[in-house]
Protein backbone atom coordinates (compact mmCIF):
# COMPACT_ATOMS: atom_id res chain seq x y z
CA UNK A 1 0.00 0.00 0.00
CA UNK A 2 2.98 2.37 1.06
CA UNK A 3 4.27 1.51 -2.31
CA UNK A 4 1.43 2.65 -4.53
CA UNK A 5 0.80 5.92 -2.40
CA UNK A 6 4.71 6.87 -3.01
CA UNK A 7 3.82 5.83 -6.96
CA UNK A 8 0.93 7.59 -7.04
CA UNK A 9 2.39 11.12 -5.13
CA UNK A 10 5.80 10.69 -7.77
CA UNK A 11 3.16 10.58 -10.58
CA UNK A 12 1.69 13.76 -9.54
CA UNK A 13 4.86 15.32 -8.97
CA UNK A 14 5.76 14.54 -12.09
CA UNK A 15 2.62 15.74 -13.79
CA UNK A 16 2.87 19.22 -11.78
CA UNK A 17 6.36 19.57 -13.00
CA UNK A 18 5.35 18.73 -16.32
CA UNK A 19 2.15 20.81 -16.20
CA UNK A 20 3.97 23.53 -15.52
CA UNK A 21 6.67 23.61 -18.07
CA UNK A 22 3.81 23.18 -20.57
CA UNK A 23 1.98 26.40 -19.24
CA UNK A 24 5.69 28.31 -19.48
CA UNK A 25 6.08 27.49 -22.76
CA UNK A 26 2.70 27.76 -24.37
CA UNK A 27 2.78 31.53 -22.57
CA UNK A 28 4.96 32.56 -25.41
CA UNK A 29 7.14 34.56 -23.27
CA UNK A 30 10.32 35.94 -23.65
CA UNK A 31 13.05 33.50 -24.13
CA UNK A 32 15.20 35.12 -22.02
CA UNK A 33 12.77 34.89 -18.94
CA UNK A 34 11.41 31.34 -19.97
CA UNK A 35 14.80 29.17 -20.07
CA UNK A 36 15.76 30.25 -16.43
CA UNK A 37 12.46 28.67 -14.78
CA UNK A 38 12.88 25.61 -17.75
CA UNK A 39 16.30 25.19 -16.18
CA UNK A 40 15.21 25.40 -12.76
CA UNK A 41 12.57 23.01 -13.15
CA UNK A 42 14.16 20.46 -14.98
CA UNK A 43 17.53 20.34 -12.67
CA UNK A 44 15.95 21.34 -9.46
CA UNK A 45 12.05 20.56 -9.48
CA UNK A 46 11.00 20.90 -5.79
CA UNK A 47 12.83 24.28 -5.80
CA UNK A 48 11.63 25.33 -9.07
CA UNK A 49 7.80 24.58 -8.52
CA UNK A 50 8.56 26.48 -5.03
CA UNK A 51 9.41 29.69 -7.09
CA UNK A 52 7.69 29.36 -9.48
CA UNK A 53 4.35 29.52 -7.75
CA UNK A 54 5.89 32.35 -5.34
CA UNK A 55 7.43 34.53 -8.24
CA UNK A 56 7.20 32.75 -11.76
CA UNK A 57 2.77 33.44 -12.29
CA UNK A 58 2.34 34.87 -15.48
CA UNK A 59 -0.79 37.63 -14.87
CA UNK A 60 -0.74 39.63 -18.08
CA UNK A 61 -4.25 37.87 -19.21
CA UNK A 62 -6.11 39.07 -15.92
CA UNK A 63 -8.21 41.89 -15.83
CA UNK A 64 -8.70 43.35 -12.70
CA UNK A 65 -11.45 46.07 -13.41
CA UNK A 66 -14.44 45.64 -15.44
CA UNK A 67 -14.73 47.41 -18.87
CA UNK A 68 -18.48 48.57 -17.93
CA UNK A 69 -16.47 50.02 -14.91
CA UNK A 70 -14.04 51.37 -16.94
CA UNK A 71 -16.77 53.13 -19.07
CA UNK A 72 -18.32 54.50 -16.61
CA UNK A 73 -15.09 56.62 -14.90
CA UNK A 74 -13.92 57.23 -18.77
CA UNK A 75 -17.22 59.32 -19.20
CA UNK A 76 -16.94 60.91 -15.91
CA UNK A 77 -13.64 62.21 -16.73
CA UNK A 78 -14.26 63.41 -20.34
CA UNK A 79 -17.33 64.96 -18.99
CA UNK A 80 -15.04 66.99 -15.29
CA UNK A 81 -11.69 67.83 -17.78
CA UNK A 82 -13.97 69.32 -21.37
CA UNK A 83 -11.97 72.57 -22.05
CA UNK A 84 -9.86 74.03 -24.79
CA UNK A 85 -7.00 71.84 -25.06
CA UNK A 86 -3.51 72.90 -25.68
CA UNK A 87 -1.66 71.52 -28.07
CA UNK A 88 0.83 68.49 -27.87
CA UNK A 89 4.34 69.33 -28.69
CA UNK A 90 5.59 66.93 -31.69
CA UNK A 91 8.30 65.05 -29.79
CA UNK A 92 5.58 63.50 -27.68
CA UNK A 93 2.80 63.08 -29.86
CA UNK A 94 3.61 59.30 -29.93
CA UNK A 95 3.99 59.16 -26.33
CA UNK A 96 0.43 60.87 -25.55
CA UNK A 97 -0.75 58.16 -28.14
CA UNK A 98 0.91 55.30 -26.88
CA UNK A 99 -0.07 55.82 -22.81
CA UNK A 100 -4.01 55.88 -24.37
CA UNK A 101 -3.67 53.03 -26.28
CA UNK A 102 -1.52 50.70 -23.79
CA UNK A 103 -2.89 52.20 -20.54
CA UNK A 104 -6.00 54.08 -21.08
CA UNK A 105 -3.96 57.30 -19.61
CA UNK A 106 -6.56 59.52 -21.21
CA UNK A 107 -4.21 63.12 -21.61
CA UNK A 108 -5.83 65.81 -18.66
CA UNK A 109 -5.50 69.50 -18.81
CA UNK A 110 -4.89 72.31 -17.05
CA UNK A 111 -3.48 71.48 -13.67
CA UNK A 112 -0.72 73.34 -11.34
CA UNK A 113 1.76 71.49 -9.16
CA UNK A 114 3.94 72.27 -5.80
CA UNK A 115 6.99 70.19 -5.33
CA UNK A 116 8.24 68.58 -2.60
CA UNK A 117 11.52 67.16 -1.99
CA UNK A 118 11.29 66.08 1.90
CA UNK A 119 9.11 64.29 3.73
CA UNK A 120 7.95 66.96 6.69
CA UNK A 121 6.62 69.05 4.07
CA UNK A 122 4.67 66.78 2.35
CA UNK A 123 2.98 65.31 5.40
CA UNK A 124 1.87 69.01 6.18
CA UNK A 125 0.56 69.42 2.77
CA UNK A 126 -1.01 66.43 2.92
CA UNK A 127 -2.56 67.26 6.53
CA UNK A 128 -3.42 70.86 5.51
CA UNK A 129 -5.78 69.08 2.42
CA UNK A 130 -7.13 66.68 4.64
CA UNK A 131 -8.08 68.97 7.05
CA UNK A 132 -10.16 71.37 4.30
CA UNK A 133 -11.87 68.20 3.10
CA UNK A 134 -15.58 68.43 2.84
CA UNK A 135 -16.90 65.54 0.65
CA UNK A 136 -14.21 62.54 0.40
CA UNK A 137 -10.51 61.79 1.35
CA UNK A 138 -8.96 58.56 -0.63
CA UNK A 139 -5.54 57.24 0.04
CA UNK A 140 -3.34 54.66 -1.46
CA UNK A 141 -0.12 53.59 -0.35
CA UNK A 142 2.43 50.75 -0.45
CA UNK A 143 3.20 50.89 3.35
CA UNK A 144 1.44 52.86 6.12
CA UNK A 145 3.33 52.34 9.54
CA UNK A 146 2.35 52.84 13.10
CA UNK A 147 4.31 55.53 14.32
CA UNK A 148 4.22 59.36 14.92
CA UNK A 149 3.35 59.60 11.12
CA UNK A 150 0.92 56.91 10.68
CA UNK A 151 -0.68 58.13 14.04
CA UNK A 152 -1.08 62.21 12.96
CA UNK A 153 -2.23 60.69 9.64
CA UNK A 154 -5.08 58.56 11.21
CA UNK A 155 -6.42 61.22 13.94
CA UNK A 156 -6.31 64.06 11.29
CA UNK A 157 -8.50 61.17 9.11
CA UNK A 158 -11.03 60.70 12.34
CA UNK A 159 -11.64 63.90 12.61
CA UNK A 160 -12.88 64.53 9.47
CA UNK A 161 -15.13 61.06 9.37
CA UNK A 162 -16.79 62.17 12.51
CA UNK A 163 -17.45 64.94 10.58
CA UNK A 164 -19.10 63.13 8.16
CA UNK A 165 -16.72 62.92 5.13
CA UNK A 166 -16.06 59.35 3.49
CA UNK A 167 -12.90 58.01 3.83
CA UNK A 168 -11.18 55.00 2.12
CA UNK A 169 -7.61 53.88 2.60
CA UNK A 170 -6.07 51.48 0.35
CA UNK A 171 -2.88 49.25 1.55
CA UNK A 172 -0.74 47.00 0.70
CA UNK A 173 -0.68 44.27 2.41
CA UNK A 174 2.62 42.78 2.00
CA UNK A 175 4.36 46.72 1.99
CA UNK A 176 2.27 47.49 5.44
CA UNK A 177 2.99 43.83 6.94
CA UNK A 178 4.39 45.02 10.24
CA UNK A 179 1.37 46.94 11.10
CA UNK A 180 -0.74 44.89 13.60
CA UNK A 181 -4.24 44.33 13.28
CA UNK A 182 -5.55 46.70 15.77
CA UNK A 183 -4.14 50.30 13.83
CA UNK A 184 -6.53 49.70 10.69
CA UNK A 185 -9.29 47.83 13.14
CA UNK A 186 -9.13 50.95 15.33
CA UNK A 187 -10.01 52.99 12.25
CA UNK A 188 -12.82 50.69 10.51
CA UNK A 189 -14.51 50.82 13.62
CA UNK A 190 -14.78 54.65 13.55
CA UNK A 191 -16.48 54.67 9.94
CA UNK A 192 -13.07 54.39 7.92
CA UNK A 193 -12.84 51.77 5.04
CA UNK A 194 -9.76 50.48 5.00
CA UNK A 195 -8.83 47.82 2.59
CA UNK A 196 -5.85 45.55 2.05
CA UNK A 197 -4.70 45.40 -1.28
CA UNK A 198 -4.26 41.75 -2.60
CA UNK A 199 -4.41 40.31 1.00
CA UNK A 200 -1.93 37.49 1.39
CA UNK A 201 -3.24 34.20 2.78
CA UNK A 202 -2.89 30.53 2.38
CA UNK A 203 -4.35 28.55 0.01
CA UNK A 204 -4.28 31.27 -2.85
CA UNK A 205 -0.94 32.89 -0.88
CA UNK A 206 1.71 32.42 -3.80
CA UNK A 207 -0.83 33.74 -6.57
CA UNK A 208 -0.46 37.17 -5.16
CA UNK A 209 3.08 37.77 -2.65
CA UNK A 210 4.97 39.01 -6.09
CA UNK A 211 2.69 41.48 -7.24
CA UNK A 212 2.21 44.39 -5.01
CA UNK A 213 0.33 47.76 -4.91
CA UNK A 214 3.46 49.83 -4.72
CA UNK A 215 1.09 52.80 -5.36
CA UNK A 216 1.54 56.40 -3.24
CA UNK A 217 -1.57 58.39 -4.16
CA UNK A 218 -3.36 60.52 -1.96
CA UNK A 219 -7.12 62.45 -3.58
CA UNK A 220 -9.09 64.76 -1.68
CA UNK A 221 -12.46 66.28 -2.75
CA UNK A 222 -11.97 64.91 -6.38
CA UNK A 223 -9.61 68.92 -6.46
CA UNK A 224 -6.73 67.99 -5.02
CA UNK A 225 -4.03 65.06 -5.55
CA UNK A 226 -0.68 63.81 -4.67
CA UNK A 227 1.68 61.82 -6.33
CA UNK A 228 4.88 60.12 -6.10
CA UNK A 229 7.55 58.72 -3.82
CA UNK A 230 6.66 58.94 0.00
CA UNK A 231 4.96 55.86 1.91
CA UNK A 232 3.33 57.03 5.24
CA UNK A 233 6.50 56.40 8.09
CA UNK A 234 8.62 58.03 10.24
CA UNK A 235 11.70 57.15 7.91
CA UNK A 236 10.56 59.97 5.08
CA UNK A 237 9.53 62.44 7.57
CA UNK A 238 12.74 62.35 10.07
CA UNK A 239 15.34 60.47 8.31
CA UNK A 240 17.13 56.90 8.94
CA UNK A 241 20.66 55.44 9.46
CA UNK A 242 21.20 56.33 5.85
CA UNK A 243 20.60 60.14 6.65
CA UNK A 244 17.66 61.88 5.68
CA UNK A 245 15.64 60.63 2.87
CA UNK A 246 15.62 62.56 -0.45
CA UNK A 247 12.54 62.12 -2.64
CA UNK A 248 10.07 63.63 -4.78
CA UNK A 249 6.03 64.34 -4.47
CA UNK A 250 3.71 66.27 -6.63
CA UNK A 251 0.55 67.80 -5.03
CA UNK A 252 -1.71 68.84 -7.72
CA UNK A 253 -4.82 70.75 -8.30
CA UNK A 254 -6.60 70.68 -12.19
CA UNK A 255 -7.43 68.08 -14.34
CA UNK A 256 -4.60 66.01 -13.61
CA UNK A 257 -6.44 64.76 -10.43
CA UNK A 258 -9.49 63.40 -12.12
CA UNK A 259 -6.65 60.41 -13.44
CA UNK A 260 -5.32 59.89 -10.19
CA UNK A 261 -8.92 59.39 -8.88
CA UNK A 262 -9.42 56.93 -11.69
CA UNK A 263 -6.51 54.56 -10.48
CA UNK A 264 -7.68 54.63 -6.74
CA UNK A 265 -11.56 53.71 -7.64
CA UNK A 266 -10.16 51.46 -10.12
CA UNK A 267 -8.19 49.55 -7.24
CA UNK A 268 -11.08 50.29 -5.09
CA UNK A 269 -12.93 48.30 -7.47
CA UNK A 270 -10.61 45.14 -7.81
CA UNK A 271 -10.55 44.88 -4.16
CA UNK A 272 -13.68 45.27 -2.61
CA UNK A 273 -16.16 44.83 -5.89
CA UNK A 274 -18.05 48.25 -5.12
CA UNK A 275 -18.19 50.30 -8.03
CA UNK A 276 -17.97 54.37 -7.54
CA UNK A 277 -18.52 56.74 -10.37
CA UNK A 278 -20.70 59.08 -9.48
CA UNK A 279 -19.74 62.74 -10.59
CA UNK A 280 -19.91 63.87 -6.99
CA UNK A 281 -15.94 62.10 -7.34
CA UNK A 282 -15.37 64.10 -10.62
CA UNK A 283 -16.06 68.12 -10.01
CA UNK A 284 -15.79 70.00 -13.11
CA UNK A 285 -12.17 71.93 -13.17
CA UNK A 286 -10.48 74.08 -15.16
CA UNK A 287 -7.48 76.13 -14.19
CA UNK A 288 -6.43 77.09 -17.85
CA UNK A 289 -2.91 76.33 -17.82
CA UNK A 290 -1.88 75.27 -20.59
CA UNK A 291 -0.08 71.53 -19.47
CA UNK A 292 -1.08 68.12 -20.44
CA UNK A 293 -0.90 65.19 -17.73
CA UNK A 294 -1.43 61.61 -18.67
CA UNK A 295 -1.72 59.67 -15.09
CA UNK A 296 -0.26 56.17 -15.83
CA UNK A 297 -1.22 53.12 -13.74
CA UNK A 298 1.18 50.11 -14.61
CA UNK A 299 1.33 46.58 -13.44
CA UNK A 300 0.95 43.15 -13.90
CA UNK A 301 -2.32 42.77 -15.61
CA UNK A 302 -3.01 43.28 -19.11
CA UNK A 303 -0.75 42.74 -22.42
CA UNK A 304 1.27 45.32 -22.59
CA UNK A 305 4.28 47.04 -20.80
CA UNK A 306 3.07 50.06 -20.54
CA UNK A 307 5.57 51.59 -18.28
CA UNK A 308 8.56 50.11 -19.56
CA UNK A 309 7.12 50.49 -23.36
CA UNK A 310 6.54 54.56 -22.15
CA UNK A 311 9.64 55.23 -20.65
CA UNK A 312 11.53 53.47 -23.99
CA UNK A 313 9.42 55.62 -26.32
CA UNK A 314 10.52 59.04 -24.17
CA UNK A 315 13.88 58.21 -24.23
CA UNK A 316 13.89 57.80 -27.36
CA UNK A 317 12.51 60.92 -28.33
CA UNK A 318 14.75 63.30 -26.47
CA UNK A 319 16.68 65.50 -28.24
CA UNK A 320 19.03 67.28 -25.64
CA UNK A 321 18.97 65.24 -22.28
CA UNK A 322 17.73 62.61 -20.37
CA UNK A 323 18.27 63.24 -16.56
CA UNK A 324 17.15 59.95 -14.12
CA UNK A 325 17.05 59.95 -10.47
CA UNK A 326 16.52 56.42 -8.98
CA UNK A 327 17.17 54.14 -5.66
CA UNK A 328 17.31 51.47 -7.26
CA UNK A 329 18.74 50.74 -11.35
CA UNK A 330 17.94 47.25 -11.84
CA UNK A 331 16.34 47.81 -15.88
CA UNK A 332 15.34 45.74 -18.48
CA UNK A 333 17.48 45.34 -21.24
CA UNK A 334 16.04 46.98 -23.51
CA UNK A 335 15.86 49.90 -21.21
CA UNK A 336 19.20 50.02 -20.66
CA UNK A 337 20.09 49.79 -24.29
CA UNK A 338 17.90 53.11 -24.72
CA UNK A 339 20.20 54.88 -22.49
CA UNK A 340 23.33 53.76 -24.14
CA UNK A 341 21.74 54.38 -27.16
CA UNK A 342 21.01 57.77 -26.21
CA UNK A 343 24.65 58.64 -24.62
CA UNK A 344 26.33 57.10 -27.56
CA UNK A 345 23.86 59.42 -30.03
CA UNK A 346 25.58 62.90 -27.77
CA UNK A 347 22.01 63.36 -25.44
CA UNK A 348 22.88 64.50 -22.31
CA UNK A 349 21.95 61.40 -19.94
CA UNK A 350 22.38 61.32 -16.89
CA UNK A 351 21.86 59.10 -14.07
CA UNK A 352 21.76 59.53 -9.82
CA UNK A 353 21.86 57.15 -7.54
CA UNK A 354 21.98 57.44 -3.42
CA UNK A 355 25.53 56.61 -2.45
CA UNK A 356 24.08 53.79 -0.20
CA UNK A 357 20.65 52.06 -0.45
CA UNK A 358 18.38 49.92 2.20
CA UNK A 359 20.18 46.94 0.61
CA UNK A 360 23.90 46.13 0.39
CA UNK A 361 22.35 42.73 -2.03
CA UNK A 362 20.73 45.69 -4.19
CA UNK A 363 23.88 48.14 -4.39
CA UNK A 364 25.93 45.37 -5.25
CA UNK A 365 23.66 44.47 -8.62
CA UNK A 366 22.95 47.65 -9.28
CA UNK A 367 26.58 48.50 -9.44
CA UNK A 368 26.91 45.62 -12.18
CA UNK A 369 25.29 47.97 -14.61
CA UNK A 370 27.36 51.07 -14.34
CA UNK A 371 30.57 49.84 -16.23
CA UNK A 372 28.75 50.05 -19.92
CA UNK A 373 26.73 52.73 -18.92
CA UNK A 374 29.88 54.86 -18.29
CA UNK A 375 31.13 53.32 -21.52
CA UNK A 376 28.53 54.47 -23.80
CA UNK A 377 28.67 58.25 -21.82
CA UNK A 378 26.54 57.99 -19.62
CA UNK A 379 26.93 60.71 -16.27
CA UNK A 380 26.67 58.61 -13.01
CA UNK A 381 26.31 60.49 -9.81
CA UNK A 382 26.36 58.84 -6.40
CA UNK A 383 24.32 61.26 -4.41
CA UNK A 384 25.73 61.54 -0.77
CA UNK A 385 23.08 63.99 1.37
CA UNK A 386 21.12 61.20 2.61
CA UNK A 387 19.21 58.48 0.96
CA UNK A 388 17.88 59.31 -2.55
CA UNK A 389 14.66 57.75 -2.96
CA UNK A 390 13.75 59.82 -5.61
CA UNK A 391 11.78 57.99 -8.56
CA UNK A 392 12.04 60.95 -11.39
CA UNK A 393 12.81 60.71 -15.20
CA UNK A 394 13.27 64.23 -16.83
CA UNK A 395 13.49 64.68 -21.07
CA UNK A 396 14.59 68.01 -22.40
CA UNK A 397 12.74 70.60 -21.02
CA UNK A 398 8.89 69.42 -22.37
CA UNK A 399 8.29 65.79 -19.99
CA UNK A 400 8.75 65.10 -16.25
CA UNK A 401 7.67 61.62 -15.18
CA UNK A 402 7.18 61.59 -11.27
CA UNK A 403 5.63 58.74 -9.45
CA UNK A 404 6.48 55.60 -7.46
CA UNK A 405 8.05 53.05 -9.96
CA UNK A 406 11.48 52.78 -9.80
CA UNK A 407 14.14 51.75 -12.36
CA UNK A 408 14.19 48.02 -11.66
CA UNK A 409 12.23 44.96 -13.15
CA UNK A 410 10.12 44.83 -10.06
CA UNK A 411 8.53 47.99 -10.75
CA UNK A 412 8.32 47.08 -15.12
CA UNK A 413 7.04 43.63 -14.14
CA UNK A 414 5.62 42.97 -11.11
CA UNK A 415 4.41 45.97 -9.21
CA UNK A 416 1.28 48.30 -9.32
CA UNK A 417 2.21 51.36 -10.02
CA UNK A 418 1.17 55.13 -10.40
CA UNK A 419 3.41 57.20 -12.84
CA UNK A 420 2.26 61.20 -14.12
CA UNK A 421 3.55 61.95 -17.50
CA UNK A 422 3.29 65.57 -17.62
CA UNK A 423 4.38 68.41 -20.47
CA UNK A 424 4.76 71.73 -18.45
CA UNK A 425 7.74 73.70 -19.31
CA UNK A 426 7.76 75.41 -16.11
CA UNK A 427 7.74 72.20 -13.71
CA UNK A 428 10.16 71.30 -16.07
CA UNK A 429 12.63 73.60 -15.62
CA UNK A 430 12.00 73.75 -11.70
CA UNK A 431 12.97 70.18 -11.47
CA UNK A 432 15.81 70.60 -13.31
CA UNK A 433 17.10 73.42 -11.04
CA UNK A 434 16.51 70.70 -7.63
CA UNK A 435 18.24 68.08 -9.96
CA UNK A 436 21.41 70.50 -10.37
CA UNK A 437 21.26 71.54 -6.47
CA UNK A 438 21.07 67.63 -5.58
CA UNK A 439 24.30 67.17 -8.58
CA UNK A 440 26.06 69.54 -5.97
CA UNK A 441 25.50 66.95 -3.15
CA UNK A 442 26.41 64.38 -5.11
CA UNK A 443 30.13 62.19 -5.92
CA UNK A 444 30.94 61.97 -9.84
CA UNK A 445 31.70 58.85 -10.45
CA UNK A 446 34.76 58.87 -13.14
CA UNK A 447 36.40 55.57 -15.16
CA UNK A 448 39.62 56.08 -13.06
CA UNK A 449 38.20 54.94 -9.51
CA UNK A 450 35.42 52.82 -11.16
CA UNK A 451 37.20 50.59 -13.57
CA UNK A 452 39.60 49.53 -10.49
CA UNK A 453 37.56 48.63 -8.23
CA UNK A 454 38.47 44.63 -6.70
CA UNK A 455 37.69 42.00 -8.87
CA UNK A 456 36.35 39.90 -6.10
CA UNK A 457 33.64 42.69 -6.01
CA UNK A 458 33.22 42.91 -9.61
CA UNK A 459 32.42 38.63 -9.41
CA UNK A 460 30.17 39.60 -6.16
CA UNK A 461 28.01 42.09 -8.43
CA UNK A 462 27.87 39.95 -11.45
CA UNK A 463 26.31 37.09 -9.15
CA UNK A 464 23.85 39.48 -7.69
CA UNK A 465 23.12 40.90 -11.04
CA UNK A 466 21.69 36.78 -11.80
CA UNK A 467 19.15 37.44 -9.33
CA UNK A 468 17.74 41.39 -10.29
CA UNK A 469 14.54 40.64 -11.33
CA UNK A 470 13.85 39.20 -7.29
CA UNK A 471 15.41 41.94 -5.91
Amino acid sequence: MSGFVSYLLLTLYTLTVAGVIFVIISENRNPLKSMPWLIVLLLAPLVGLLFYFFFGQNLSKRRNISRRTRKQIDARIEAATRRERPQVPEPLAPLERLLAASAHAQPLYGSRFEVYTDGRSKMSALLAAIAEARHHIHLQYYIIEDDRAGGRLREALLRKVREGVEVRILYDDVGSRSVGKRFFEAMRREGIEARPFLHVQFPRFTSKVNYRNHRKIAVIDGRIGFIGGMNIADRYLYGSELGPWRDTHLRIEGGAVAGLQTVFLNDWFATTRQRIASADYFPPIDLGEPNITQILASGPFGKWRSLLQALCLAVSRARERIWIQTPYYLPSEVFNNALQTAALAGIDVRLMLPMHSDSRMVDLAVHSYLDDMMRAGVKVFFYTAGFLHAKQLLVDDSLAVIGSANMDFRSFEHNFEVSAFICDQPLVVRLAALYERDSAQSHPLNAAEWFHRPRLRRLAESILRLFSPLL
